[in-house]
């Protein structure tokens, strides 16, 4: 399942990160890693961006990005 099929107020941990090169590189660089937890906060109207708190901090992901975030 990637992070872009859950559900707001859910809590999930990263499996892994697919994507090569720069994409994934930007990825890690927001701080998330594989075993790292994140909370899906909310959604946008049209479903882009994903707001989610990674490592006590808030960030906006684009739907393709969470796309490639594996999480259990």
């Amino acid at each position: 399942m990637t992070l872009r099929e859950m559900e707001c107020g859910k809590a999930v941990k990263v499996k892994k990160i697919s994507g090569e090169g720069p994409v994934k590189r930007r990825i890690m660089d927001m701080g998330i890693t594989k075993g790292v937890d994140i909370l899906v906060r909310k959604a946008a109207p049209l479903g882009d961006p994903l707001e989610v708190t990674v490592r006590g901090y808030e960030l906006s992901l684009r739907k393709v990005d969470a796309e490639l975030i594996e999480v259990e």
